[in-house]
């Protein structure tokens, strides 16, 4: 497997495979994860000539703690956009995003300037199509009360003080849940704690969940960037559900291929959970590589 290699862009901390001059693909991870989650996928993809470049997002050492504060989907959609521009602004570039990573790719999707070519969701289907494709009463009254149990933290974070207090002890606790029973997932449960090492990091990524939830505004210079966060994808953008998600039920990702642009896929992997790039990644290089084969 190829190393990772360590590089820094602007403020940004990241992790790099593959040959420099390769086609980009840009890894953006989610809560609680780090760059490290990339380190099973990326060599696979980096084998196919592509350089895989993974950031350690704002708040998740070593990028740390950000000194605006703002942890909107328009500060991350503005990081992936630094990143791209760092790295030379390729115009073929892929964006490939995992639940907070995935929101971020899915809103760059439905921004009419994004610069990347190509979109990959994973674990979060895009969040303008997915309000457009509940269905009917009844398959809403099957979902809800299950993803409501399921979606117990992003509430409880709604606190103030405790919950980045007690994150070191709900950590695993959701790791334990959204994967698959039994998966071994001790050395990257670590990474993701190690990661978020003080009580400041462990606020910024709690910081995610309070600036989604709450009626707060972005920063000037985020917010053109924030309103396309809840908006449907303008491109095509593969999606990747592992059908046994402990964070987002499976069933929220089947209706969304209705309402996505043409050329969009959505695909459910049997047998995985919540961290589909830690767990197969095997099968997710292949259903990304043959999706971008494809076009």
């Amino acid at each position: 497997m190829t190393d990772a290699q360590p590089v820094a862009l602007a403020d940004i901390a990241a992790l790099s495979w593959g040959p420099p001059d390769g086609r980009l693909v840009l890894c953006l991870h989610g809560f609680p994860d780090s760059a490290w989650g990339w380190r099973a996928l990326a060599p696979l993809l980096a084998e196919r000539g592509m350089r895989v470049v993974a950031p350690f997002s704002r708040g998740y050492a070593p990028t740390g703690p950000v000194a605006d504060g703002d942890y909107h989907i328009g500060a991350l959609m503005a990081d992936a956009l630094t990143v791209h521009r760092e790295l030379g602004s390729p115009p073929d570039a892929v964006l490939i995003g995992h639940d907070w990573g995935a929101m971020t790719t899915a809103a760059l999707a439905a921004h009419p300037d994004s610069p990347f070519r190509e979109y990959v969701t994973m674990a979060v289907p895009p969040l303008g199509a997915m309000s457009r494709s509940r269905g009917s009463i009844g398959r809403q009254l099957q979902l809800v009360p299950r993803q409501l149990r399921n979606s117990w933290y992003i509430f409880f974070f709604q606190l103030p003080w405790l919950p980045e207090r007690l994150l070191p002890r709900i950590i695993p606790r959701l790791w334990r849940d959204w994967g698959p029973p039994g998966y071994p997932t001790e050395a990257e449960l670590n990474d993701a704690l190690a990661a978020l090492p003080s009580l400041a990091h462990r606020k910024a990524a709690v910081g995610y969940y309070r600036a989604l939830v709450r009626f707060s505004r972005p920063a000037p210079r985020y917010a053109e960037l924030n309103r396309w966060r809840f908006a449907v994808p303008r491109v095509p953008v593969l999606h990747l559900q592992g059908a046994l998600d402990g964070a987002i039920r499976a069933g929220y990702a089947d209706p969304v291929a209705a309402v996505l642009p043409p050329g969009s896929q959505v695909l459910t992997l049997p047998s995985v959970g919540h961290f589909l790039q830690i767990e197969q990644p095997g099968t997710v290089a292949e259903a990304i590589l043959g999706y971008l084969d494809a076009r």
